[in-house]
């Protein structure tokens, strides 16, 4: 018993290192860029399984996925920024400031990271500029009316809880309930819009 004791808790020392070192400041951008590539793919190939098994797709679409990782390549990169811009710009965690946090995200950046989601995969598929335009306008609206439901909840707690180095890991353990419904409005929905 305290040899898997030992190894137990020698396995916790091992994870709590190699926490410290993903979220350090040195390496804070690539392991929010990591999680953030990792979970946008993850979430498309839920989103595809739930497809796949209604018998409303035939098989996986690895490119779809490839390209929903990367577009959170860009959402990683555009999050890590945007929270080191707003505690920069409104250091501290009173409620007032956490508010004023939270709409501004809402106000802001939520259109500006659903322009740049459909910007990515738009390029990525090859798509006119007509075709993202129509994109960003119509599925855009569904994605950000969700956005008001999901996003003000959740950011009340990672502003007003959690250091700056969690807060995009907390926004993408949140998202990928948000990123299965992402994958569904750009992809499943194509023929009804």
């Amino acid at each position: 018993m305290s040899i898997f004791l030992g190894r137990l808790v020698g396995g916790f020392e091992k994870f709590r290192r190699l926490r410290d070192i993903m979220f350090s400041g040195k390496y804070l951008l690539l392991t929010n860029i990591g999680i953030s590539v990792s979970l946008s793919g993850v979430g498309d190939i839920i989103e595809q399984s739930y497809m796949i098994a209604s018998d409303q797709q035939e098989e996986w679409d690895r490119i779809r996925t490839h390209h929903m990782s990367i577009s959170g390549l860009a959402i990683g990169i555009l999050c890590h920024n945007w929270y080191n811009f707003l505690d920069h710009r409104l250091p501290g965690r009173t409620l007032k400031i956490v508010l004023k946090k939270v709409l501004i995200d809402q106000v802001v950046f939520s259109p500006v990271s659903i322009t740049v989601f459909f910007l990515t995969l738009g390029l990525l598929e090859n798509s006119n500029a007509n075709t993202i335009g129509r994109e960003i306008i119509t599925k855009g609206k569904l994605l950000y009316t969700a956005e008001w439901i999901v996003w003000p909840p959740a950011q009340v707690i990672n502003f007003y809880l959690l250091p700056n180095k969690y807060r995009v890991f907390y926004d993408n353990m949140i998202s990928l309930g948000y990123d299965i419904y992402t994958s569904h409005v750009k992809h499943d929905l194509e023929e009804k819009l």
